[in-house]
Formats: C-alpha cells, structure tokens, sequence
C-alpha cells in the first residue's frame, strides 16, 4: 500500500501578553494526540520557532514528548540559524529522549552549496542514534538545497529524509530519483496529501491538521480505496479546510477556541483573522470537527 503520513505541525500557545502557555499548549499536543495521524512535527514554521528561547523550545521538546512520543512519531525541529545553535539543540533534544529531528537550513545570510554541505555533514556527525530530517523552505530560510546536493546529504548515516515546503510536487519527484529508497520525503502542502505519492512522497507535514485532522484522514483513506468519487469528494474537504485556515497559526488558534481548546494567542508579528475569515472558520470548523 502507498504511504501516506501524516505528520501533524504543532502550534504553540502564547499568553496575550507574550508569555508562553504551556497549559494551552499542553491542550493542543492532547488534542492532536487523539487525531489518528502517524505522527506530529513540533516547534518548526508554525510553532513560531524562531520567537523561542533555546530554554522554551527545551521546555516545549519536553511537553511534547510527554503528550506525543506514547502514541505517535514526534519529530522535533531544531533548526537555528548558526551551527553553533543547532548543535546545542540536538544535545538537548537527544537529551529530552527524541529519536527523530528536523533541521531547517542556516537562514538569514545566504549559503552556497560548499557551506550547507558542511554544514549538514556537523549536523549528521553531531546526530549519532538520531534520525534526520533536511527541512527545505527557500521562502523563507532564504537557502536552497540544490537535487545534487540533497542526492550526497541523503548519502549520509543518519539523514534519513527531508520536508520539503513551498514547492512544487516536481521538485520531490526530483529528489526522489536521486536519493535512496527508504529516504522519506514529506510535502508541507497540506492540500496534496492524496497527490503527494504519485511524485514519491511520503505524506505531507500539516499544519490545518493539528485543528482539523478528519478530513485529513479521510482523503487518505479514500486515496488508498482506488474510488475516483470518494477521492474526488474527500479532496474537496481538504480544499474546504485548507481555504479556511490557510496555515495561519491565528486561524488556528481561532478554530480552536470554537473547539474549545485553550491555544492561546501567537507571539510574533502575524496579522489577525479579518472579520470574513472568522465568519468562514465559524462556518467550517463544525462541519468537521
């Protein structure tokens, strides 16, 4: 059977003041523990990782392994932008007990192909009885990983796949002709969880899932029973919900509260829900819940 993961992308809670949650963000990690999904990404794009403390992404690792790791995969982002910070992240991630992290490229200044080599090979050499994940996202890191170069860093021991967000189904397809068979690749594009495999994909890593997981799991499912209706009809839920929440983490802490999860408010600088989009996630949220 095709492969279908999905890996939910975790929120974090903020107080109105700024102040981390971790009581509402506890609520959120017990809310996607009961969704079905394989397993859960946490503290990267849409846990506003870059807004967090190396002491609250360890305090966050902790809760989110105490929450997740008893009934799903937890991978845990340490991705900063110098080496230096990454390497003091996978030790407190290794140390907390996680098996699996996702490392984003260095961002800000720009990297040549020379420099995430070496780059990526400390982060393999640094990751011994970890399990690693190239997280891929130009849009916002500012850097690329070229097909060649992720053909040599999935050469490496323990670089076992990659999320790649932000880019089209072909660039996956690339990737997989150039990396081993067990290499997992995941799409950060929620809406393509269903086309995902036909370009050698893995599953996707979902943001909208850690509100809305039902339709997630039903579009997998009718993907697997080979019914262009069922399919054709799951794929428009997705659609539906994705529309809705558009991977905003305010959207999602907007969901939430109609859910009656206690997610709290976001810490960096995203704009609110206009009033049209509060009306459409009023209206969406029920018919999925």
């Amino acid at each position: 059977m095709t492969r279908r993961d999905i890996l939910t992308a975790v929120p974090v809670a903020f107080h109105e003041d700024g102040r981390l949650d971790l009581e509402g963000s506890r609520d959120i990690l017990r809310y996607v523990a009961a969704s079905g999904n394989e397993g859960a990404f946490v503290l990267g794009t849409t846990g506003e990782f870059p807004s967090l403390s190396f002491e609250e992404r360890g305090q966050l690792t902790a809760l989110s392994l105490e929450e997740l790791s008893p009934v799903m995969r937890v991978v845990v982002h340490v991705g900063a932008p110098s080496l230096y910070e990454v390497l003091r992240l996978i030790g407190q991630a290794r140390d907390l007990g996680a098996t699996e992290i996702a490392v984003l490229t260095p961002y800000y200044l720009p990297s040549t192909d020379d420099a995430l080599r070496e780059f990526f090979t400390a982060v393999d050499a640094a990751s011994a009885g970890l399990a690693v994940y190239i997280y891929v996202y130009q849009k916002r890191s500012g850097n690329f990983v070229s097909v060649d170069l992720m053909a040599e860093l999935a050469q490496l021991p323990n670089i076992v796949g990659a999320k790649v967000s932000e880019e089209p189904l072909a660039l996956i397809a690339q990737y997989r002709a150039v990396v081993p068979e067990g290499f997992l690749l995941y799409t950060g594009a929620d809406a393509e969880l269903a086309a995902a495999a036909d370009a050698g994909a893995q599953g996707v890593i979902s943001g909208i899932s850690s509100v809305l997981p039902k339709p997630f799991r039903a579009l997998a499912a009718a993907a697997d029973s080979g019914d262009p209706a069922r399919l054709a009809a799951a794929q428009a839920d997705v659609d539906t919900v994705v529309s809705a929440i558009a991977g905003d983490m305010g959207r999602m802490k907007a969901a939430y509260r109609l859910l009656g999860i206690n997610g709290g408010t976001t810490r960096m600088a995203i704009a609110p829900p206009s009033a049209d989009a509060l009306a459409e996630i009023a209206r969406v949220t029920p018919l999925f819940k």
